[in-house]
């Protein structure tokens, strides 16, 4: 396999779009339950707020040394100015489009001696005019970009998935998609598609062998005009599917801690080395690679250039 190609990478310029979100964490000490249920009292320590959703997608692209755009909704609140905030310092350009009856998509997580106790989610969909926001500042920042990023958390911020495939591709910009559902028609015409295995199963059913799954796999392909497939199984590795057959690697991970966000940092890693010229197989390599190293690590996290590098 090739070297990481550090130094090409800094040049290249992702465009990632989608539903940008709030991971925050609040890590505390739990030594009792609730005399009012039995639940157990968290003492809340330490607090800590990262980019999540699209907005991780961007972090990691940085953290591998190219640059990233990033276009998404926020609300008009606490939550949006954090996103805003922490974009800036990790060195994203932000495009943000602000809704002030949208919230920011926030997700809370509380924590006990490293062990998540308790999520919880504010979320709504966004209306028509923030959607405009998305398709105008998409089409103001695509030229000049290697590759278009769309992930999909299944937030509203791609409801009009289809519209933008069709800009980037009239643009001649490949569009690498991490989709959410079980109906993947509005991602025809992309590049490549990243299921994990368990939106694989939704979009094309359970399969009952390798060969089964090879051939459902190059049907959906087929079916939405994609380049490539790429179907990320977590402990069974990755599997890639183009016009030249199918392609696995194996997991990576030696020890896996906390798999959020993981996707994020495989879909980046492919944008950056496919946006220097690799081919499907080694950029899936590397995105394996990448994921391992970031599963074990709490939360939402990234994978610098040097710990890939380091295994060049």
């Amino acid at each position: 396999m090739s070297t990481f190609p550090v130094d090409a990478i800094a040049r290249r310029r992702i465009l990632v779009v989608g539903d940008v979100m709030l991971d925050r964490y609040w890590f505390g000490e739990v030594d009792r339950i609730s005399p009012e249920a039995p639940v157990p009292v968290v003492r809340v320590a330490r607090r800590e707020d990262r980019l999540g959703g699209a907005a991780n997608v961007a972090r990691n692209i940085v953290a591998l040394g190219a640059q990233a755009t990033l276009v998404g909704i926020v609300g008009a609140d606490e939550a949006g100015a954090c996103i805003h905030r922490l974009a800036g310092e990790a060195g994203i350009q932000a495009a943000l489009v602000a809704d002030a009856g949208h919230p920011t998509t926030l997700k809370m997580r509380v924590l006990g001696r490293q062990q998540q106790l308790l999520r919880v989610d504010f979320e709504e969909h966004p209306g028509a005019v923030a959607l405009d926001g998305v398709d105008a500042e998409v089409a103001s920042h695509l030229a000049g970009h290697d590759v278009v990023v769309l992930s999909d958390y299944a937030k509203g911020a791609l409801t009009r998935v289809q519209g933008l495939i069709a800009a980037a591709r009239a643009a001649g910009v490949p569009v690498l998609v991490d989709p959410k559902g079980d109906n993947y028609t509005p991602y025809m015409g992309a590049t490549l598609v990243t299921p994990n295995r368990s939106e694989m199963q939704q979009a094309v059913g359970r399969w009952q062998s390798e060969a089964d799954l090879d051939a459902r796999a190059q049907r959906l392909r087929g079916e939405l005009q994609l380049e490539a497939l790429l179907v990320t199984r977590s402990e069974q590795g990755m599997t890639l599917f183009t016009g030249a057959g199918r392609e696995h690697v194996d997991a990576q991970a030696h020890e896996v801690f906390d798999v959020s966000g993981a996707g994020d940092t495989v879909l980046a890693t492919l944008a950056v080395t496919r946006a220097v010229g690799m081919d499907w197989p080694d950029a899936m390599r590397w995105a394996n690679r990448a994921g391992g190293i970031v599963v074990g690590k709490l939360g939402t996290s990234t994978v610098s250039a040097q710990e890939l590098g380091e295994l060049s």
